[in-house]
């Protein structure tokens, strides 16, 4: 197992606590290189734009010159949005361009791409505004040559 891998556990009622939170980074919008470190199926429940379906639910680790953040990316299993399966699949270089394929989610944790990561703005749920960073567009593989925004590692280095 690597040593920088944290096990996730049940914590008891009277267990010693050491780990503080991660600071919040928003990093400038542009390319940038992307892991996936987790992976969780969940349900949406639906809204007035798209119907309740299964969702996936990704913590990507991004590195910038600010600093290491994780984006939080939601991919709908529905038609409506099978073009952006499409293109995270392909980014990851599980799909090939114009070809069908099964998505294999085992293989989804410590995958590597590339994406344009743009700056999100919204208001929280006591309208307060705020921003995140969000996924524009996953670009495939093909396109690795786009030079990134802000590198501090390449692809083979995660």
């Amino acid at each position: 197992m690597d040593n920088n891998q944290v096990v996730e556990r049940e914590l008891n009622w009277d267990d010693q606590i050491v780990q503080e939170g991660n600071e919040f980074i928003v990093i400038p919008a542009g390319i940038y290189d992307f892991k996936v470190i987790k992976f969780e199926r969940s349900r949406f429940n639906g809204s007035d734009k798209m119907p309740a379906c299964n969702q996936a639910v990704l913590q990507l680790e991004v590195n910038s010159t600010l600093g290491k953040t994780i984006l939080l990316e939601k991919l709908f299993l529905h038609s409506k949005s099978e073009w952006k399966l499409s293109e995270f699949f392909t980014c990851i270089g599980q799909k090939k361009k114009g070809e069908p394929l099964k998505m294999n989610w085992t293989l989804v944790p410590g995958a590597v791409g590339r994406a344009e990561i743009e700056i999100n703005k919204y208001k929280d749920k006591n309208g307060n505004e705020r921003t995140n960073n969000k996924v524009k567009k996953y670009l495939p593989k093909e396109q690795d040559t786009t030079p990134m925004t802000n590198p501090t590692f390449q692809s083979g280095t995660f």
